[in-house]
C-alpha cells in the first residue's frame, strides 16, 4: 500500500511555476528517493508535501486521506515529518532540549521514554552530548540532531532535504547507514538528495526530478544504471 500519493500536482513561486503536473507515490515501509540537481524543484516538492507551500493544483493523499488543503502543523500529527535543508536546530537549546521539543505531541509525549532511548541507540554522539548546546556541535552532529528529533515526533513517513549537504563523505556514509536503521524499525523514508548514487543505493524506488518534471522513476537500482542518471549525474 502506498502512504503518500501525489497526483498532478503543481507548485508556484508567484507566477513561477516550480512543480508541473507532478505524480508520485512512496510505498508504506519503504525507503524512496527523488533526485535530481540544485533548483530542480526538489525542496518546494517536499514543501508542498508539508504544507509549507501550497499546491496551486492536484491533490496529496497521506494514507488514503487527502490532505491538500490541510495545513502544515495537522500533516505534522497525522506523521508527517520533514527534517528540513540546513539542519535548523535550536542553537542556544541544549541536545536533550531540542530533543524533547520533538515529542511536543501528546502522542509522542506519551512515547518520550522509548523513543529517546531509540535516538541514543542510533546516535551515541547524541548521547554523550545530551546538555551540550546545539549551536556548539560539528555539522554532522547537528544533522543527526535534526533527524533525531523528527524521530522524537513519532513519524509514519520521515522526509530528509539534503541530509548529506555539506557534510564529509564518512558522516554522508554515517547518515544513510542510520536511514536504513530508521527504516527497518518501521519508518517510512522519503530523501531528497543531490547525492544520487547514495540515495538511489540506498532506496527500493528511485524518481529523478529535473525542472519541476519527474523524467525517470522505476527500482531505484534500474534508475541508477540508466544512461540518462549515469551521464547526467555520475559523469559516466
Amino acid at each position: 500500500m502506498n502512504l503518500l500519493n501525489l497526483e498532478n500536482v503543481s507548485v508556484r513561486y508567484g507566477d513561477v511555476e516550480v512543480i508541473r503536473d507532478l505524480s508520485l507515490s512512496v510505498e508504506e515501509g519503504s525507503i524512496t528517493s527523488l533526485v535530481g540537481s540544485n533548483g530542480s524543484g526538489k525542496s518546494s516538492l517536499l514543501k508542498a508535501v508539508s504544507g509549507i507551500l501550497p499546491s496551486n493544483e492536484g491533490t496529496i493523499y497521506f494514507d488514503e486521506k487527502n490532505i491538500t488543503g490541510l495545513p502544515s502543523h495537522q500533516r505534522f500529527e497525522l506523521g508527517l515529518v520533514q527534517v528540513p535543508e540546513g539542519r535548523h536546530v535550536f542553537p542556544y537549546m541544549s541536545v536533550m532540549e531540542n530533543l524533547e521539543l520533538g515529542s511536543i505531541l501528546p502522542k509522542a509525549r506519551a512515547k518520550r521514554k522509548e523513543n529517546l532511548a531509540k535516538v541514543f541507540d542510533l546516535f551515541p554522539r547524541l548521547s554523550e552530548r545530551s546538555k551540550q548546546m546545539a549551536r556548539t556541535l560539528s555539522g554532522g552532529e547537528q544533522q543527526m540532531l535534526a533527524v533525531g528529533r523528527a524521530l522524537m515526533s513519532d513519524p509514519r513517513l520521515l522526509m530528509l532535504d539534503e541530509p548529506s549537504l555539506g557534510l564529509a563523505p564518512i558522516l554522508v556514509s554515517e547518515i544513510f547507514s542510520v536511514l536504513a536503521k530508521i527504516n527497518a524499525l518501521g519508518v517510512t523514508v522519503l530523501v531528497v538528495e543531490q547525492d544520487v548514487k547514495t540515495s538511489l543505493e540506498l532506496s527500493r524506488w528511485g524518481y529523478v526530478l529535473e525542472n519541476g518534471h519527474i523524467v525517470l522513476s522505476g527500482d531505484a537500482k534500474d534508475v541508477l544504471k540508466s544512461d540518462r542518471v549515469r551521464k547526467a549525474y555520475l559523469s559516466l
